[in-house]
C-alpha cells in the first residue's frame, strides 16, 4: 500500500511540474506579467509605415537566433549601413541596439542594450575594437565589485558586453539581457571585430 501511495504522489508531482512548465510558468510571476521588452513589428507593418510595439518576454539564458528574431526591435537603414561588413558585433549607441553579424548578414539580434552616459567619463567609447578576453557567468568586476555575467571584453578600460540592467546606464560597458549576453559570450571568438558607433 505504501508503494502505491508513493507512486501516486510521485506521478502527481510529475504532472504538476510538467503542467506548469508546459503552461509557461514564469518563476512565480503571474501569467501575463512578462519582462518589459518589445518585439519588432512585422515586415508588412514596417513597409506600410505602421510601426507599433508588441510586448514580448525576455529570451531565456539559452536564447537562440530564431527566438530572438521574434522579439527583436527594428533596425533602421542608418544603423545597418553604419556597421562595416567585417565587424562581428555592432553597437548603435543612439538607438540602444546591438547585433551580431557574419559577412554583413545579421546572425543574432538586433537586441536592446544600455551603454554608458554620453559626454561623461563613463561614456561607452566609439570606434573599432577586437574581443580581447571573456569571463564566465559568475565573474565579478574588479573595479566596481558587481556581477558582470558572460563578460566579453573588447575595449581598453575594461569595456565589455555583459548581462546587466537595460534601464540603468552602465559605467561604459554594453549591458545586454542575460540571454543575449550569454549568446554573445558563446559566439564571439577572441579577436572578433566590434564596431561601436
Amino acid at each position: 500500500m505504501a508503494t502505491r501511495g508513493y507512486r501516486l504522489t510521485a506521478t502527481l508531482a510529475f504532472l504538476l511540474v510538467a503542467g506548469t512548465t508546459a503552461a509557461g510558468w514564469q518563476g512565480g510571476r503571474p501569467p501575463g506579467r512578462v519582462a518589459s521588452r518589445t518585439a519588432a513589428p512585422s515586415l508588412a507593418a514596417q513597409e506600410a509605415g505602421r510601426v507599433g510595439a508588441v510586448p514580448a518576454p525576455s529570451p531565456s539564458p539559452r536564447a537562440t537566433p530564431d527566438v530572438v528574431a521574434a522579439l527583436r526591435p527594428a533596425l533602421g537603414p542608418r544603423a545597418r549601413s553604419s556597421c562595416p561588413t567585417a565587424a562581428s558585433a555592432c553597437v548603435d549607441l543612439s538607438d540602444h541596439l546591438s547585433w551580431l553579424q557574419s559577412d554583413g548578414r545579421i546572425s543574432y539580434g538586433p537586441v536592446r542594450m544600455e551603454s554608458g552616459p554620453p559626454g561623461t567619463p563613463h561614456a561607452t567609447p566609439r570606434g573599432t575594437f577586437h574581443v580581447q578576453w571573456k569571463a564566465g557567468a559568475n565573474y565579478i568586476s574588479t573595479q566596481y565589485h558587481v556581477p558582470i555575467p558572460y563578460a566579453v571584453f573588447f575595449a581598453p578600460g575594461g569595456i565589455a558586453f555583459h548581462g546587466g540592467s537595460l534601464s540603468t546606464l552602465s559605467h561604459g560597458c554594453v549591458h545586454l539581457d542575460i540571454g543575449s549576453a550569454r549568446y554573445y559570450h558563446d559566439h564571439l571568438p577572441i579577436g572578433a571585430e566590434v564596431v561601436v558607433f
